[in-house]
C-alpha cells in the first residue's frame, strides 16, 4: 500500500516539476494561528507539508526555527496537541503528506507505540527524526515503517559514498538533502553543488532527493527545482510569520497571510523551475 508521501511524488513526476515543501512549527504563534496556516499553505501551493514538533533543546536548528519552537512551547504545545492539530487538519484535508520533525526525546517520552498508533490515526504520513542515526534503527525507524509511516533520512555535504548505503537503509518516502553544513537557515545552497549532490544519491537509491536548508526566495527555489524533486523551505516562512506578529508574540491579522504569501512566492518560483533529467 502506497503512502500519502509516495503518491505524491508520483504526480509530480508525472507533472514533470519538483514538489515544494513548506516547514512550519506546530503551535507558532499559538495552536489556531498555527492550524489556519496549515490549512492555507496547499492553497498556496505547497505540495507537502513539514510540521515542527516543538522541543527545549533543538540543536540543529538555527536562531529562527529555535525561537518558533520555543513561542510554540511558551504558547502551550505539546506533542499531542501536535496531534491534534494534524487530525484538525485531516478533516478539510485527506491528501497533502505530513511530515512530522523534530527530535527523538518527546516521542520516546510519549511512548514510541502509543506515539506510532496515535501519529497514523490521526494522518501522519512520515517523521524525520532528525538525532536518530542508522544505528538506531530499532528504536523507532523500524517500528515506524512496520506502522506504515515512511521514515525520511537526512543526507549532508559530508555524507560520503562509504556512509551514504547506511544512511538510505531503511529509508522511505524521499530523502532530505540538507544541502549545507552547519544549523538551518544559516547560509545560501549553491545550485551546482546540489546538482552534483542529487545526482550522487540518485546513484544509491530510486527515493526521490528534496533540497532544504537555506532558500529563502522564489529564484533560489527555482534553481534548486531544476535538479532536486522537492524544494524545502523553512526558516524563511518562519521569519516571515516572526516578523508579523506583534507585541509578546502575538498573532496579528496579518500573520498567516505574510506566510502564505511567500509561500505562493517560492511555490511560483519552483513551478518555473525548468527541469534538469533527474532520473
Amino acid at each position: 500500500m502506497t503512502t500519502r508521501i509516495e503518491r505524491r511524488f508520483a504526480t509530480l513526476k508525472a507533472e514533470g516539476r519538483a514538489g515544494l515543501v513548506t516547514f512550519t512549527m506546530s503551535g507558532d504563534p499559538d495552536y489556531e494561528t498555527s492550524l489556519d496556516i496549515l490549512n492555507a499553505l496547499p492553497k498556496a501551493g505547497a505540495d507537502l507539508l513539514e510540521i515542527g514538533m516543538p522541543f527545549t533543546d533543538p540543536m540543529a536548528d538555527g536562531p529562527a526555527i529555535q525561537a518558533s519552537g520555543l513561542r510554540a512551547l511558551k504558547a502551550g504545545q505539546t506533542l499531542k496537541k501536535t496531534l491534534a492539530m494534524v487530525r484538525e487538519f485531516r478533516k478539510g484535508n485527506d491528501d497533502t503528506p505530513i511530515v512530522l520533525m523534530g527530535y527523538y526525546n518527546p516521542v520516546y517520552i510519549y511512548g514510541v507505540d502509543r506515539f506510532l498508533v496515535d501519529a497514523k490515526a490521526a494522518g501522519v504520513d512520515g517523521l524525520i527524526i532528525v538525532d536518530l542515526p542508522p544505528e538506531e534503527d530499532n528504536e523507532l525507524c523500524i517500528p515506524a515503517l512496520k506502522a506504515g509511516l515512511n521514515f525520511i533520512r537526512l543526507a549532508t555535504p559530508t555524507t560520503d559514498d562509504k556512509r551514504l548505503p547506511m544512511v538510505l537503509t531503511n529509508t522511505s518516502g524521499f530523502v532530505y538533502y540538507v544541502s549545507i553544513t552547519g544549523i538551518t537557515g544559516s547560509a545560501t545552497p549553491d545550485p551546482n553543488r546540489v546538482a552534483d549532490a542529487v545526482a550522487r544519491i540518485k546513484r544509491h537509491c530510486t527515493l526521490p532527493v528534496a533540497v532544504g536548508f537555506g532558500v529563502k526566495n522564489a529564484a533560489q527555489a527555482s534553481s534548486i527545482g531544476r535538479h532536486a524533486d522537492a524544494v524545502v523551505v523553512g526558516s524563511a516562512l518562519v521569519d516571515a510569520l516572526r516578523a508579523s506578529l506583534g507585541p509578546n508574540d502575538k498573532a496579528t491579522p496579518g500573520t498567516i497571510k505574510a506566510v502564505t504569501d511567500l509561500a505562493a512566492e517560492i511555490a511560483a518560483g519552483v513551478r518555473s523551475a525548468k527541469r534538469v533529467a533527474a532520473e
